[in-house]
């Protein structure tokens, strides 16, 4: 007894000291779609391991939006990447249609690196949510145009078509406007793997990987481990730290299209980034990693299943996003800060509190 006493004095002691630890690199990794009976059916199939599982600080994040009870990834990463509710397939801008610099600009500004990944178009909602500020997800077009603005140090993912001439209504070649402003083109995985980095140099990429969205995972040869892997050693040269955003986008997809098989295998996919990461963090003792979802989608349950046998017996309940809340999971410098109920929008406040932006 007289242990347990000492034990809860000292953590009454350090927990304030805890919770001013500030990292220096934050890693925002973003699974679409993907609420906790998404991860635990792709641990069951996985017959028991996950890294997600493995992280030791969770909590749960409210998804709405300004305007609606259920959000749409466009409102959902604005209230991530701004710190403000946005209306439905908004981008960027808060309820009252008013601008507001991402995460990615605040830390670009501060002299940080920055990089999205992700698993659709590079102008898709979410990663648009952290570049740009436009009414409409669908303006795609406008969306590719604020890449120029240069707060991306490194951008990785599909929708190479939204940057040439011949594919957009302006006839706008954004792939020369990228080079004039030193960006080093890459146009598949193995590119990206082979890019050699020059230490005088700035070390731009745009990874326009695919035309459009990326195949499924098994198809894509491991395009998200290996692309964040060299984007952890880009953006390592900054002594003064990074902000990452990655999004898995395809659980998303799957999960609208009720395919189950596919989900899991995006989940897991993202899982073995979200490794790479924790991986990272653990030699890295000023990097954060933060694991999250804009949104469910398709309202999963899981009626059955066999954690050794790796099946599961699914069922939906919806073939679009849920209002249910989201799991957080954080390993890292400051991690213990995310634990308990909050709204999405205090994960931008968090972010930029620890960076100091």
């Amino acid at each position: 007894m007289k242990k347990l006493f000492i034990q809860y004095i000292l953590f009454l002691f350090f927990t304030p000291f805890l919770s001013f630890a500030q990292p220096k690199k934050v890693i925002l990794m973003i699974g679409d779609g993907m609420g906790l009976s998404h991860a635990y059916a792709a641990y069951t199939v996985n017959k028991g391991s996950l890294n997600i599982f493995t992280m030791p600080i969770t909590g749960l994040s409210k998804t709405f939006c300004a305007d609606r009870y259920i959000t749409d990834s466009g409102a959902g990463a604005t209230a991530l990447a701004i710190g403000h509710k946005a209306n439905y397939e908004s981008i960027g801008l808060d309820s009252l249609w008013q601008k507001h610099p991402s995460l990615i600009k605040l830390s670009k500004q501060k002299g940080l690196s920055t990089a999205i990944i992700t698993t659709s178009n590079i102008t898709h909602a979410t990663p648009a949510a952290f570049v740009a500020n436009v009414r409409n997800r669908n303006m795609q077009d406008e969306i590719a145009l604020s890449f120029l603005e240069g707060n991306v140090d490194v951008f990785i993912g599909g929708g190479k078509d939204n940057f040439v001439s011949n594919k957009r209504k302006d006839k706008l070649s954004l792939i020369d406007s990228l080079r004039a402003r030193d960006y080093n083109l890459l146009y598949n995985i193995d590119e990206v793997d082979n890019f050699e980095i020059n230490k005088n140099k700035k070390n731009l990429i745009a990874g326009l990987l695919y035309d459009n969205h990326p195949p499924l995972a098994q198809k894509r040869n491991n395009m998200l481990c290996r692309s964040l892997e060299k984007t952890l050693s880009v953006l390592s040269e900054n002594e003064n730290g990074f902000f990452i955003m990655l999004e898995g986008s395809q659980i998303d997809f799957e999960s609208h299209l009720h395919r189950f098989d596919n989900m899991v295998d995006e989940v897991l996919d993202f899982d073995k980034t979200v490794g790479i990461a924790l991986e990272f963090a653990k030699k890295d003792s000023n990097t954060l990693v933060i694991v999250i979802a804009d949104h469910e989608t398709g309202g999963l349950t899981l009626n059955g299943g066999c954690i050794k046998e790796g099946k599961v017996q699914d069922k939906w309940t919806s073939i679009d996003h849920t209002g249910i809340m989201v799991p957080i999971y954080v390993y890292g410098l400051g991690a213990e800060n995310f634990s308990g109920v909050m709204d999405n929008t205090d994960v931008f406040r968090k972010i930029k509190e620890f960076l100091e932006l």
